[in-house]
């Protein structure tokens, strides 16, 4: 598939169609379908044990759903080719920092697999961490931890942010600012999808409620 083919896979957004999954004999859920748009906030909840992290794993292709299928730019999300791999961000309840780095070489290597433009100092100081650049990551909060993985998504452009409880362990500023770059990325035309037990805080117009 060639370049050329991007714009396309945009204009498609992530469309599941029948998912179901299963613990064994027992049915989180089925028959689930939904299109989450560009430019569209999805919220996904639901009580504990509902399955919102498993339905995460699924939508970023992480894990095989029991039924159903889901794609992202008119591609399966569990072949796509490496173009489209790359537009698909997934963050989860790990922080994925390597702890015996500091926050600035954390941000930097994202920034560097990534080939991000963006500045490691502008990012930092947008999550307040701009005094905490040279300690290592073992050292930091559990907060800290959670605005450096997110310092990481910012950095690396994807055009699907899949987002599981992004707000946990912050303060009343870290949220705001989380959700702020969740509204910039959907009126930049980005997709996001969230699990979250506080939608109310995320709620924005022709935002898509998936209730499990």
């Amino acid at each position: 598939m060639s370049g050329a083919s991007a714009p396309a896979a945009v204009a498609a957004g992530l469309d599941a169609r029948e998912l179901a999954i299963f613990r064994g004999e027992h049915c989180l859920f089925e028959g689930l379908d939904f299109n989450v748009r560009p430019g569209q906030v999805a919220l996904v909840v639901g009580p504990n044990g509902a399955g919102k992290t498993t339905l995460l794993r699924v939508l970023a292709g992480l894990a095989p759903p029991t039924h159903g299928i889901v794609r992202w730019g008119g591609a399966d999300v569990r072949s796509l080719p490496v173009h489209l791999r790359g537009e698909i961000a997934y963050r989860g309840h790990a922080d994925g920092l390597k702890r015996e780095l500091t926050v600035r070489e954390n941000l930097d290597f994202c920034r560097r697999i990534w080939n991000a433009g963006a500045s490691v100092d502008a990012i930092a100081a947008e999550l307040r961490l701009d005094t905490r650049l040279d300690v290592h990551g073992r050292n930091l909060s559990a907060g800290q931890r959670r605005r450096v993985g997110l310092g990481c998504l910012k950095l690396g452009g994807a055009r699907l942010w899949i987002l599981d409880e992004p707000t946990t362990h912050l303060d009343a500023a870290g949220r705001d600012l989380v959700i702020d770059w969740i509204t910039r990325h959907a009126d930049a035309g980005g997709c996001a999808v969230v699990a979250t037990h506080q939608p109310d805080e995320l709620s924005r117009p022709g935002t898509l409620v998936i209730e499990l």
